[in-house]
């Protein structure tokens, strides 16, 4: 990327932007230009900028002083925190632009891999350059990457950009190293096609993990969109309870095609979560988290909770039962906390640094009587009990503050203090 006059939009994403006293604003996540009905270089109005709080903000490019390889700067004024909207006429270019399908002079065809925007005598920032690889096919690209003027280029009216087929490899490459949460956040700002091509270049995995951020109607949607065997494989790669949650939302009949699709071993936890009302501890449990039998010892432990793909709360307690140790398991014995584990000796056993006084959970708890409970033992993680005293699964505090909060959460961000 080069400073001051020309800037890659592709590399701006994710750089810090600051204020003028270099306070921290959030990061940059897109520019927005005004398409043209001519072929003449756009306007570029201004950036999205995501908070800390994930709120997305429009900053107009007059309060852009300067952007460098590693940061963009503000001048100094205040900041509008209204939610960014896109208006008629409006284009996001990491969001909508990149992959898009484009004419050239010789007629051949290719696909945009980036564009770059120039800063002019009079002040303005346009977009000059489109960056690209020709097309050898419907889905083949050859050569290296190029740069073309603007001017020299055909396909990029808001009416051809909505009509014509687009991948999505570019814009996942952008989200490569996001978090989930904020990658289901930009699907959000997505136009509806725009979200189905990049839930179509996802792998599976990947966007599994999406689907369990996004709101409920971003699920529904991204869901109805794919085919039901590719919904199916989706659900199977989700947490249980997670799955559970949104087939719930979704028609008996289509609920039931789906769980009949999936793979049983994957199917049955998720059955057992949907026979559990969504406010209860039941309903509110994953039926995964960390068991061990009374002779694993806390290396075991240990490296069990090392898992990247366990949440913090769920790694912070393992539960010790007698087999089997698939939920539902054999008798509970007890827990250990993640503190405990870390001050004994790998070899000891975990049998012997049980916490039993604990108290557990039943299925059927309401979700004020879950919320007391974390209040009252300062915990993040909590074991639920059948009245026989085999462990069903945990309640963890993050899906618990999911069902207190209100139901556009994911949406509206977070306010300012």
């Amino acid at each position: 990327m080069v400073a001051v006059n020309r800037v890659f939009i592709a590399q701006l994403a994710g750089l810090p932007v600051f204020g003028p006293d270099g306070e921290p604003i959030g990061k940059a996540r897109d520019v927005v230009i005004s398409l043209r009905i001519d072929r003449q270089p756009p306007r570029v109005l201004g950036m999205v900028v995501e908070m800390v709080t994930r709120r997305r903000i429009f900053v107009p490019m007059l309060r852009v002083t300067s952007v460098e390889p590693n940061a963009v700067t503000l001048a100094t004024g205040s900041v509008n925190l209204r939610p960014f909207h896109q208006r008629v006429n409006e284009v996001t270019v990491i969001g909508e632009l990149l992959d898009a399908r484009i004419q050239l002079e010789d007629g051949g065809t290719a696909v945009v891999v980036d564009a770059a925007m120039e800063l002019t005598r009079t002040r303005d920032w346009r977009m000059v350059r489109v960056a690209g690889r020709e097309r050898t096919g419907r889905f083949s690209l050859k050569g290296p990457v190029q740069v073309w003027p603007w001017e020299d280029v055909s396909g990029l009216s808001v009416n051809e950009l909505a009509g014509q087929p687009q991948g999505a490899q570019q814009l996942v490459a952008v989200f490569e190293g996001m978090r989930a949460a904020d990658v289901a956040h930009a699907l959000h700002e997505l136009p509806p096609k725009r979200r189905h091509e990049v839930a179509d270049a996802l792998d599976d995995e990947r966007l599994a993990d999406v689907i369990e951020e996004l709101s409920e109607e971003d699920q529904k949607d991204v869901l109805s969109h794919l085919d039901e065997e590719r919904a199916a494989d989706i659900l199977e790669a989700m947490n249980p309870d997670d799955a559970a949650d949104l087939l719930s939302e979704l028609s008996e009949g289509t609920k039931d095609r789906l769980l009949e699709l999936m793979e049983p071993e994957e199917s049955a936890p998720v059955r057992r979560l949907l026979e559990y009302s969504f406010d209860t501890a039941g309903g509110l449990m994953t039926p995964e988290p960390i068991i061990l039998t009374p002779d694993a010892t806390i290396a075991e432990a240990l490296a069990r909770v090392r898992n990247p793909d366990l949440t913090p709360a769920l790694a912070s307690m393992v539960f010790v039962c007698r087999s089997p140790s698939a939920t539902p398991t054999g008798r509970y014995l007890g827990c250990v906390h993640i503190q405990r584990l870390l001050r004994e000796p790998p070899f000891d056993l975990v049998a012997g640094v049980l916490d039993t006084n604990m108290a557990y959970l039943s299925p059927g708890a309401s979700l004020s009587d879950v919320t007391r409970y974390f209040a009252t033992y300062n915990l993040v993680c909590a074991p639920v009990l059948d009245e026989t005293e085999h462990l069903l699964g945990a309640v963890t505090v993050d899906d618990v503050l999911d069902h207190l909060l209100p139901d556009n959460w994911r949406e509206t961000g977070l306010s300012h203090a």
